[in-house]
């Protein structure tokens, strides 16, 4: 089954540190606020080069359409923030809203669905 690759690019306040957000990262790891069914893995960035130098990004993978959608909802029809898991709200509302520029739902970001992937040690 296809896995749904969602990246979030996030435009944090004017003064806000990297050690704040990779606190505040480290944090909500800790508080198991990533731990939500379905998702697979995430990964953090900081552009060191291009377009997106000094700007962070994140990578959430989630096993399947199936699991994106009992967490988001569908396409045509998704779910509101009320809806979100309690984990997910506390991440963006609690410990993420503070350091963005913009409100957390307004953040620019696509989900994919995986049409073909390759690990190394695949190969």
């Amino acid at each position: 089954m296809p896995r749904v690759i969602s990246i979030h690019h996030y435009r944090f306040k004017l003064g806000v540190s990297t050690d704040r957000v990779e606190q505040t990262i480290e944090r909500a790891i800790n508080e198991g606020l990533f731990d939500l069914p379905g998702l697979e893995n995430f990964h953090f960035l900081l552009g060191i080069k291009g377009d997106a130098e000094d700007r962070w990004t994140a990578i959430w993978v989630y096993t399947s359409r199936k699991a994106w959608e009992q967490l988001w909802g569908t396409t045509s029809a998704p779910k509101t923030k009320d809806e979100y898991p309690d984990r997910w709200r506390r991440w963006e509302d609690d410990l993420l809203a503070p350091l963005l520029a913009e409100d957390p739902d307004k953040i620019r970001f696509t989900a994919y669905e995986e049409v073909f992937g390759c690990s190394i040690e695949d190969k």
